[in-house]
């Protein structure tokens, strides 16, 4: 079974997409083609969506269903006329905290990924700009680090540390396991002075080889033997050193980053 999901906005639509991939995750039986129709602000944009979705009605046979974050109801009613189902994802808290607060919404549109307070936006790009200096042990001065993430080469270290920066302003290096590391089983000496803010990154030896191979084809490095000699190398070492460790293979960035901020204990606000 197929279905057409659209995710309209009157903004980027990156809520109403992040939100409604999550539910969507739910139903393995259904697959999903989906559209995303950003800044749909005004009466025309939302007449030439209502449209687009209607021909996909009409082409496909099948419903459409729209994740819906548009302020204002007159354009969420226009769109509505396609006659696609319309999730409205803000409408099941507006009412009751307008309630609770005693006041009303503001109906600003695009307001969840504006640029509302400086100071968390400057936070966002001062992690970045330290997990772009502190990647695979570039610059190795971790007194500032958060967090420093450990493994072999190609196990997620990378975007996963760009990511805590981009959402939670989190301060992440890493540091890429060698071969001789791994011949020694001992933590290398720069590392030794961080190990509260060590966490560990592993992945499947065979998943590992295929990404290595993208990058490096017929080399050694991504040879599986390899791969299985690394891994297992670096699993003793974490063991050894009770660095807790976890295995990138069949998880999401979003995931990994949540386990480590709660593992390590980092609380920081998600922009």
């Amino acid at each position: 079974m197929r279905r057409t999901i659209f995710y309209v906005s009157d903004g980027t639509g990156i809520t109403a997409e992040t939100i409604g991939h999550s539910v969507l995750t739910q139903f393995d039986s259904v697959s999903f083609d989906t559209f995303r129709l950003p800044f749909v602000d005004g009466e025309d944009k939302a007449h030439a969506a209502a449209t687009r979705i209607k021909t996909m009605y009409a082409q496909s046979g099948a419903r459409p269903i729209v994740v819906n974050t548009i302020m204002d109801k007159r354009l969420s009613d226009i769109v509505a006329e396609s006659g696609a189902l319309m999730l409205d994802v803000f409408a099941p808290f507006i009412g009751p905290l307008e309630a609770e607060l005693g006041a009303p919404r503001s109906q600003r549109v695009g307001k969840a990924h504006g640029l509302n307070d400086f100071t968390e936006y400057e936070a966002r790009i001062n992690a970045t700009n330290y997990a772009l200096t502190h990647d695979d042990g570039v610059d190795v001065n971790y007194t500032d680090a958060d967090v420093i993430l450990v493994g072999v080469s190609r196990v997620g270290k990378t975007p996963t540390c760009l990511y805590m920066a981009l959402h939670y302003g989190v301060k992440a290096a890493n540091y890429p396991l060698t071969e001789e590391d791994l011949d020694r089983l001992e933590l290398p000496p720069r590392l030794v002075p961080y190990r509260p803010r060590l966490y560990g990154l592993s992945i499947e030896p065979r998943r590992l080889a295929e990404v290595r191979e993208a990058r490096r084809p017929g080399s050694r490095y991504a040879e599986l033997r390899q791969c299985q000699w690394e891994l297992a190398q670096a699993d003793k070492l974490f063991r050894r050193e009770n660095i807790a460790v976890q295995n990138t293979t069949c998880t999401s960035i979003e995931e990994i980053a949540s386990k480590i901020l709660s593992e390590l204990g980092i609380e920081r606000q998600l922009f």
